[in-house]
């Protein structure tokens, strides 16, 4: 009897494990299905007709302003710690 108990216990940690990682699955899917960028024939007419496309994403990060902040920050003068 005890036997069959662990069975069914063991049985019922599976089952639960495996419906939480097709919950976890199918919203990770919904997320990045969300993000993912759709070309569509409005946007296909957009770039014929502006020749661009503009989208709600990041844009891309500009490496020299980067650099240049960077090098800013580090050649700044810092005051020394005070001595207690």
């Amino acid at each position: 009897m005890l036997t069959g108990l662990w069975v069914a216990f063991w049985g019922f940690l599976v089952v639960l494990m495996v419906v939480a990682a097709v919950a976890l699955r199918m919203r990770l899917r919904r997320r990045l299905a969300a993000r993912r960028l759709t070309v569509d024939d409005d946007a296909i007419r957009e770039i014929i007709h502006e020749g661009t496309l503009a989208t709600d994403e990041d844009e891309p990060l500009d490496l020299r302003e980067i650099d240049e902040e960077e090098r800013r920050f580090w050649s700044e003068q810092w005051d020394e710690p005070e001595e207690w």
